[in-house]
């Protein structure tokens, strides 16, 4: 175990819900300091993967077989991942303290009582040579939370700003905002519902492209104002946090069941919908947690999408707040690389043996210590 005033290395691998590739950090970290990242790299994912790891999103026939021939293949890209970072760094497996490895989430029912991120850790371990701890989720969910967001506390650690309220917002797949409130000292954190899911398969539907690029396509159609109070009238929107959700509500049946009485919009349209509904819920969110906001900052793919943050922005000022809109490199971390800096900063407590939860997020019934030890 590594103590506080020690240096020690982390690498931290992310997979998100928007299935594109595999975000990893090699960082160093010194007792409670912030983290230093030493390199990043990114693993997109095959499309056969892809499609694979998007038909488990549902149930279907020999799914277990197929969960478990997935996970190898993502975990064989993991490692490759790992590799590019020791190599780019010149340092040995050895030199490494653990991998933090989230895996990829296939269903999230902290209702039921289960949360299941698809991974293989042990073959991680066999394959990189190093320590992995994985599973984060499923502690916080034992105890009563709802296993997400997890990334408020690093969060909070890296972003938080004394006598200042911030809002982080990671726009993934989902969409989850960390109000750092650094004049009561208090930080919660919850999903505000989907970011670029939505988003990205309609574009894949009719564009044939993974995602729409700086939101171009939402910028050339209009807004359809009766299908986006429709789309607000989801439940979950209203619920009070702690709340997390993912794609076994946000899904494209959830979409279509909507879209029944929109036949004849155009499909721009309905994009230049979407995106405001992502920056909508997220701003109504906002501005019911955090309205004394000094400034948002956007991680995620969601911060590459110039119209979605546009849109925010404008949604904000419509709840008369004045606050700006940035990308997270304005506090010196590239958006892309937040996510995997978070597990590896996961893995560290769990070295220390430190909780890594915050009850006043997940709704868990205590600090807990967060994921399971692979050893290599």
């Amino acid at each position: 175990m590594t103590q506080n005033n020690e240096q020690s290395l982390f690498i931290g691998l992310m997979s998100g819900t928007s299935l594109d590739g595999i975000d990893g950090v090699l960082a160093a970290f010194d007792g409670d300091q912030p983290p230093r990242m030493l390199a990043s790299g990114y693993a997109p994912f095959p499309a056969d993967l892809r499609a694979d790891l998007l038909a488990l999103q549902t149930s279907g026939e020999h799914e277990i077989h197929r969960e478990a021939l997935a996970a190898n293949r993502l975990v064989a890209l993991y490692a490759d991942c790992v590799q590019d970072l020791l190599c780019k760094t010149q340092l040995p497996a050895a030199a490494i303290r653990a991998i933090g490895c989230h895996g990829q989430t296939i269903r999230h029912c902290p209702q039921l009582g289960y949360t299941r991120q698809t991974n293989n850790p042990a073959l991680l371990a066999e394959l990189s040579g190093i320590d992995v701890i994985a599973d984060f989720r499923s502690r916080d969910v034992a105890a009563g939370g709802q296993g997400a967001p997890l990334v408020p506390a690093f969060h909070q650690a890296v972003f938080g700003k004394e006598n200042a309220v911030r809002v982080v917002a990671n726009i993934g797949g989902m969409t989850n905002i960390s109000v750092l409130d650094g004049v009561q000292g208090s930080v919660i954190g919850f999903d505000t519902g989907p970011g670029n899911v939505l988003l990205d398969a309609w574009a894949t539907r009719h564009l044939g492209l993974p995602f729409d690029t700086d939101g171009a396509w939402a910028a050339s159609g209009r807004l359809l104002a009766e299908l986006l109070s429709l789309l607000r009238s989801e439940p979950f929107f209203a619920l009070a946090p702690p709340k997390s959700t993912g794609r076994d509500l946000f899904d494209a049946a959830w979409l279509a069941q909507r879209l029944a009485a929109f036949g004849d919009a155009q499909a721009a349209d309905i994009q230049a919908t979407l995106t405001a509904l992502t920056a909508h819920t997220l701003a109504d969110a906002i501005a019911a947690h955090a309205p004394g906001v000094e400034a948002v900052y956007v991680c995620g793919g969601g911060a590459c999408n110039g119209e979605l943050l546009r849109r925010l922005q404008s949604a904000l000022s419509g709840h008369g707040i004045a606050a700006g809109v940035f990308s997270t490199e304005a506090l010196g971390i590239a958006p892309n690389h937040v996510e995997a800096l978070a597990f590896a900063w996961l893995a560290q407590r769990f070295d220390a043996r430190r909780a890594g939860n915050l009850p006043a997020v997940t709704g868990a019934n205590g600090p807990r210590i967060l994921g399971a030890l692979y050893p290599a």
